[in-house]
């Protein structure tokens, strides 16, 4: 059950006015709202490596394929060392957040059982750390309706992360899409997370979040709050390029699985695309696809893509390509090893999930409980 006595619960801050800032679009580390969002990030990464027993933190991922390298340098390495340090962790396999922009659910089983061997693979014990379904929890769910009454449609609609998708998809603006946010606040709070390790991209919705919980204080739960306003912890993890210079994507098959075979990973690294300078130097600007494969080196290795780039010299693609694949292989091979000895017993990993799901229903039970009380629902 949740034990609020382990944690520090200082009431919301509701000293400041409560209107909801917007944030300027991503990317825009001059705005206002970035900088204090950045001060109250750096605060609390001092904070947490004090006593990291004072935190709980919620991550997840949407299962709609599985588990590439930019992943696991993103955030997976994150997860595990906050995870190891003593950080309470929850991670959330946000299965209802793919009909978002999707049409199907099809693969969706197999891409949460992918996830969950991928997470335990890469180092995340489930002795320590909640792994749970977000369809699985209908008390979280339940979170939703009052937390949609705390804002406004513009503040909705504003959202760059629902703008962007929007425009990308090309689709009707859904009621699920436009939510979004509001299904990650519900995401941040049943659980009473305090962290959210994020990039700069989904600020705005940590902000959202703090906005919700704010409110939600100021109006129902004066005498003691219920919700704090958690706090984002901004990656100092670099943005991760694919193979082919753009940015990592499964839909841009220019992503290496943490669970493909040596094999794989040699086909695709030969098949990325480069250019017509034999000379191998690191110039991100001029020499993106290149750059995306000393750049993949380089985190595999430890080294600098500088320093690989300098040691290939004029040996050109060839022999690029085949540094990239041995330093990756070599990399996962760990990874993998433990992948395949895990999948050989389905039904644990299965159990694993469940045995979160449960623990998940308990906390958000409790936490909808008291939500209820501070609204006068009981009956």
């Amino acid at each position: 059950m949740l034990n609020e006595d382990e944690l520090t619960n200082e009431p919301a801050n509701t000293s400041h006015d409560d209107q909801h800032v917007e944030l300027t679009a991503a990317g825009n580390e001059m705005s206002a709202s970035f900088l204090a969002a950045k001060k109250r990030s750096d605060e609390t990464k001092e904070a947490l490596e004090k006593d990291p027993s004072k935190f709980r933190m919620l991550t997840g991922d949407r299962p709609t394929g599985r588990l590439h390298l930019g992943h696991y340098f993103g955030s997976i390495k994150e997860r595990v060392r906050l995870q190891n340090k003593g950080v309470q962790t929850n991670i959330i396999i946000a299965d209802y957040q793919v009909i978002t922009d999707r049409d199907t659910t099809e693969h969706i089983q197999d891409n949460v059982l992918n996830l969950v061997l991928d997470y335990l693979a890469a180092g995340i014990d489930p002795n320590k750390t909640m792994i749970y379904t977000h369809s699985a929890v209908p008390a979280e769910n339940q979170l939703m309706l009052p937390f949609l009454s705390l804002v406004t449609e513009a503040e909705l609609l504003r959202n760059p992360t629902v703008k962007s998708e929007m425009e990308a998809s090309g689709h009707d603006l859904t009621g699920l899409l436009l939510t979004y946010p509001v299904h990650q606040a519900c995401d941040i709070l049943f659980c009473k997370a305090n962290v959210v390790p994020i990039g700069k991209d989904n600020l705005p919705h940590v902000e959202l979040t703090r906005t919700i919980a704010r409110r939600f204080n100021k109006r129902y739960a004066k005498k003691k709050a219920v919700f704090r306003e958690p706090m984002a912890l901004l990656s100092d993890a670099p943005e991760i390029p694919g193979l082919d210079g753009r940015k990592m994507s499964k839909s841009y098959g220019n992503s290496i699985m943490l669970g493909a075979t040596a094999e794989e990973t040699a086909k695709l690294i030969k098949k990325s695309p480069t250019d017509s300078e034999r000379r191998i130097t690191f110039d991100p600007v001029n020499r993106p696809q290149v750059s995306a494969l000393l750049t993949t080196a380089a985190l595999c290795t430890g080294r600098s893509a500088q320093e690989i780039a300098e040691e290939i010299g004029d040996a050109g693609a060839g022999a690029l390509k085949a540094y990239v694949t041995k330093s990756v292989n070599e990399f996962l091979a760990p990874h993998r090893e433990r992948r395949a000895e895990l999948a050989k017993d389905m039904d644990s990993i299965r159990d694993i999930l469940h045995d979160g799901n449960k623990r998940a229903n308990e906390i958000a039970e409790e936490t909808l409980d008291q939500v209820r009380s501070a609204m006068g629902m009981v009956y």
